[in-house]
């Protein structure tokens, strides 16, 4: 499979609404977010992508179809671009690759899944220890209302759940 890496600097959209979304980012260093924009004009966060996370609009890639969100670095962040149309031509990739690629998509799915699973049935407090859990290497290094937006609540909320948290 075919991929080169690049540069992208903090605020830097690699994808946005209305835009078709012909390759997916494996991040090797930093970190990126995906988000949608609501009517109101409130930010709401589907993803992050740490270091050895892939971010993309695979519905925009495959469907060829404009995208609805965007992807942009919250930090200075080095990225691996993977080509979608590479993922047609799986009998070209070698085992490894294979592997790797199904490595990455399940971890996605599992995370993907696990976060719809606690936005519908947790308290506030699971879903900031889930996140915790999920994004390890994170939850110190992204602003407080990143990850609030993430989690469904204003910043203020975060901030007394994560000082009550303290005191236990």
């Amino acid at each position: 499979m075919e991929s080169k890496t690049r540069k992208v600097v903090k605020g830097e959209l690699l994808l946005q609404p209305g835009v078709y979304s012909q390759s997916g980012f494996r991040v090797i260093s930093g970190c990126l977010k995906s988000y949608i924009i609501d009517k109101k004009g409130k930010e709401h966060i589907l993803q992050f992508a740490p270091e050895n996370w892939v971010i993309g609009d695979m519905k925009s890639s495959i469907e060829k179809s404009p995208s609805t969100i965007y992807i942009e670095a919250i930090e200075n962040t080095e990225v691996e671009t993977l080509q979608i149309e590479d993922l047609s031509k799986l009998d070209s990739l070698s085992k490894e690759e294979l592997l790797q690629m199904n490595h990455v998509l399940l971890r996605n799915i599992v995370a993907t899944n696990q976060r719809v699973k606690f936005l519908l049935s947790s308290t506030s407090e699971e879903r900031y220890l889930d996140f915790i859990a999920t994004y390890p290497s994170i939850y110190n290094r992204i602003p407080l209302k990143l990850i609030a937006s993430y989690l469904g609540m204003t910043p203020e909320y975060l901030s007394d759940i994560r000082k009550q948290l303290t005191k236990k």
